[in-house]
């Protein structure tokens, strides 16, 4: 069936709508303008779809659509902030398993149509394989993310020659379905796909495990694009095409972010070199103090700033240090957020929990432009930080996170970190910075204690 000028032209539309919505989430002013315009486009393909095509099953699919509403959007209203990067992995695994489903129902259909064409048959080949790679990966990183299971990474004996194994025999059934179309092989080439994702994601652990969901992401979009072709779709091709080359961008960008190589992030847990992911709590001796003495810090302090982590969005305490700055930037402070690439456990992680409790844009200082100034900094108030401050990337060759681009907190004066325990981060290493003499600890819940340390700036 041909499909309408009326409806091309409605594609062609949410193509648009798509392009400017990725060049609205790349700044934090306009992401949510931007998500608002790619949704609208999202919406518009879908009424398109229903009024231009010749719909069989059509109550059933009103029924999923429906069901699929309603638990998106209870989803979204009920995750919490610091669970986003599992809510991401299970979209985005979801997006790669519907894509293989449908290239597996079209090669049902292309096969009893019979005298199926080989670049047809190659794109839904390639649909089932990235697809069930994507929805297998991706399932276990939210399981290792939302800690159903050990967030370490996972090798056993003779793990190598069962990825090499399953990857073979993917590649092999893959390129096997082109000549041999049969179901029974798009379903074997399902099972092999399923499994090498399983066995792509086990290696990898802690602060690794985010790069991985972005990756899945690309290839995700890699195979709702060729899912285009399949169902001769341009816009699905459009839009799987957008959303595979952004998931590599920033794939690459976090990557370099995290100074390390995609191969090493994957199989790095192999030689040992895998950031670890949880670890033992440190027993060495720190210089402590209470929220009265750390507020004679800060009240006296001409310049601070705030390196905000995980933990700042675990304790929700995003509202009482925002009143906290407010009070020191009465007090004639200078004061400024330091955001590293991968703060908390996705890019943009902090930038919206701080927009949140309506942190000014301007407070927030990308790397880059904010390490030149931590030598003339008074304090530094590290809360729930630890690996993106921590020397060893830049001093330690060992360490799993060297190479990694820190924010260089250690040459202020002063730093202070406000912390739960002496656990260490996501990469599961010791953190030098905790026992240099210019750190001082303050030990609690970060809200609780930023509450305590509000009240004592204020009664200075």
């Amino acid at each position: 069936m041909t499909t309408p000028v009326w409806a091309q032209l409605s594609y062609l539309v949410a193509a648009v709508c798509f392009i400017v919505a990725l060049k609205g989430l790349s700044s934090p002013k306009a992401a949510r303008r931007g998500n608002l315009i790619g949704a609208a486009g999202a919406v518009l393909a879908c009424v398109t779809v229903f009024f231009a095509a010749e719909i069989d099953h059509l109550l059933p699919i009103l029924v999923a659509v429906a069901v699929g509403t309603v638990i998106g959007a209870v989803g979204a209203y009920r995750v919490q902030m610091t669970q986003m990067p599992q809510l991401v992995a299970l979209f985005n695994g979801v997006g790669g398993g519907a894509a293989a489903i449908v290239a597996l129902v079209e090669l049902n259909k292309i096969i009893a149509a019979g005298s199926p064409g080989p670049v047809e048959l190659a794109a839904t080949s390639f649909t089932i394989m990235i697809g069930t790679i994507s929805f297998a990966g991706s399932v276990v990183t939210f399981l290792k993310l939302q800690e159903l299971m050990t967030s370490r990474p996972v090798v056993f004996p003779g793990y190598p020659l069962a990825y090499g194994a399953a990857l073979l025999a993917t590649l092999a059934a893959a390129v096997l379905l082109v000549p041999v179309a049969t179901l029974w092989l798009g379903i074997v080439l399902a099972v092999l796909g399923l499994v090498l994702g399983v066995l792509l994601v086990l290696p990898v652990g802690g602060a690794d495990v985010p790069i991985v969901i972005s990756l899945l992401n690309a290839f995700t979009g890699l195979a709702v694009a060729a899912s285009g072709y399949v169902l001769q779709n341009v816009l699905l091709l459009v839009a799987g095409t957008l959303v595979g080359a952004a998931g590599t961008l920033l794939t690459r960008l976090m990557a370099a972010a995290m100074g390390r190589s995609l191969f090493n992030i994957l199989f790095g847990s192999l030689r040992g070199g895998s950031t670890l992911g949880g670890g033992v709590a440190s027993d060495r001796p720190v210089r402590s103090a209470g929220p009265a003495d750390v507020a004679i810090l800060l009240g006296y302090a001409e310049r601070v700033i705030i390196v905000p982590g995980y933990g700042l969005a675990v304790a929700q305490a995003q509202h009482t240090l925002k009143q906290l700055v407010d009070v020191l930037l009465e007090r004639g402070t200078k004061v400024d957020y330091a955001i590293h690439p991968v703060a908390g456990r996705m890019p943009g992680h902090m930038n919206v929990l701080l927009a949140e409790a309506q942190v000014p844009y301007e407070q927030l200082k990308e790397m880059d432009e904010i390490n030149p100034e931590f030598k003339q900094t008074d304090v530094v108030l590290v809360v729930g930080a630890n690996d993106v401050v921590n020397p060893a990337a830049e001093t330690t060759p060992s360490a799993p996170i060297y190479g990694m681009p820190i924010l260089k907190a250690n040459e202020a004066k002063q730093v202070v970190f406000l912390k739960r325990s002496m656990r260490p981060g996501f990469a599961g290493i010791e953190n030098e910075l905790l026992f240099e003499p210019t750190t001082t600890l303050l030990f609690g819940d970060a809200k609780d204690t930023l509450a305590k340390l509000l009240a004592a700036v204020k009664a200075l």
